[in-house]
């Protein structure tokens, strides 16, 4: 009898809670790790090969611990990116709002699972094999059930709370925190037509998922930092299982490179600009903020006076300013962006040379000789705006190489 209750108290292992603890941390790093390289990099984006003994280890880990089959997590995130924002994006908070993403994050993706059009359209590629069709497409959940099983008989009662943990960690982390917080609150490196952001410092919980503005500007590189200081967990392990011969990076963001003079605007320019468009975006943005700022400071009222209409105005369409699709405003939107730019003539030069910057590299129909016409060009009414951020913005514009 004491030995049966001493094997429900602590099971085969018998250990101390806080080894249970750390035990149950590294097995859903491991999973994390499942996620980020194999379901994510590697099927869906291609970003990188892997061997296939070491692919067939992650999709077995994740049947027993999560049960995804790799097919419909693969075509929900495609569908993610493919319609992000809008109508038709499985989990987005500007959708859904933030509250469902973030709560019942999990459930919208079980929802978008069962429609038998998003796996026929963006699952294309994932495997296919007969152990796929026979055990983890067909029989889900006995993953985790066996799971349950080693759990309870390793570590006893409290294998119940690993358990929890283990099928608790990617709804929670994955469907809530990234694709909710990481599409509302954060930090943008790139100015991407989405609301992507970067979260920190949740990079060894997530394996790099955290830098999701970053995957969002260049969905298909392997690698997702992009500064010094962010740290990618996920790029890490790539790195290690290239060197043992278990992995091959197929695609990386490119890297900026700028002359180091200003020159005559060239093919090699116009593609540097488009390669790292996202990039220079964002830095528009930043000088568009600093114009605000400008605007705001000379119009803030004192406050012996009454608020100045036009101080307010500018405030309430602070962020529309700095964002970079306009084409998502609505008509009052715009209609308040329109009143605030006939009284501000530096915000609204900033505001329509910033449409024409975009339309170069959105052009699909024009020649490589027109598309280098139209950048020098731009350039060239930057440099003669008055505008001093955007003077210095199209002087460095001009330095972009491919």
């Amino acid at each position: 009898m004491d030995s049966f209750l001493s094997f429900l108290a602590g099971g085969l292992l018998q250990l101390a809670w806080w080894k249970t603890a750390l035990i149950a941390l590294v097995l859903t790093h491991i999973t994390i790790l499942g996620v980020t390289i194999y379901l994510h990099r590697s099927q869906a984006h291609r970003g990188l090969d892997l061997h296939p003994a070491l692919a067939h280890f992650f999709r077995f880990w994740l049947w027993m611990t999560t049960g995804m089959v790799t097919k419909e997590w693969v075509a929900i995130h495609r569908k993610h990116h493919a319609k992000c924002e809008r109508e038709g994006d499985p989990h987005s908070p500007m959708v859904y709002g933030i509250g469902k993403v973030f709560f019942q994050g999990a459930e919208l993706y079980r929802q978008e699972a069962l429609n038998a059009e998003t796996l026929k359209r963006f699952g294309h590629g994932t495997p296919d094999d007969w152990v796929e069709r026979n055990l983890y497409s067909r029989y889900s959940v006995l993953g985790v059930s066996i799971t349950l099983i080693i759990d309870v008989a390793l570590f006893g009662v409290l294998g119940l709370t690993v358990w929890a943990l283990q099928m608790a960690w990617i709804p929670f982390w994955a469907a809530g925190v990234v694709n909710g917080l990481g599409h509302y609150w954060g930090y943008r490196n790139f100015a991407s037509p989405d609301t992507s952001t970067n979260l920190v410092p949740w990079g060894f919980i997530i394996g790099g998922e955290e830098l999701h503005n970053n995957h969002h500007a260049y969905g298909t590189s392997a690698k997702f930092s992009a500064k010094w200081w962010e740290i990618d967990v996920g790029w890490g392990y790539i790195r290690t299982f290239q060197a043992l011969g278990l992995a091959k990076v197929r695609r990386v963001a490119p890297k900026l490179k700028l002359e180091p003079a200003s020159q005559s605007i060239n093919l090699r320019t116009l593609e540097g600009v488009i390669q790292h468009r996202y990039e220079i975006l964002a830095r528009y943005t930043d000088v568009v903020k600093q114009a605000v700022s400008d605007e705001l400071s000379k119009l803030k009222p004192t406050r012996r006076q009454q608020a100045d209409c036009s101080w307010t105005q500018l405030r309430s369409i602070k962020r529309q300013l700095n964002w970079a699709d306009t084409e998502s405003w609505s008509p009052d939107q715009q209609a308040q962006v329109d009143t605030v730019l006939a009284q501000n003539q530096s915000l609204s030069v900033l505001v329509q040379m910033r449409r024409e910057l975009t339309r170069i590299w959105e052009s699909s129909s024009a020649s490589s000789e027109q598309l280098v016409a139209d950048l020098q060009a731009w350039c060239q009414r930057a440099q003669q705006s008055g505008i001093a951020g955007l003077e210095q913005f199209a002087l460095r514009l001009r330095r972009y190489a491919a």
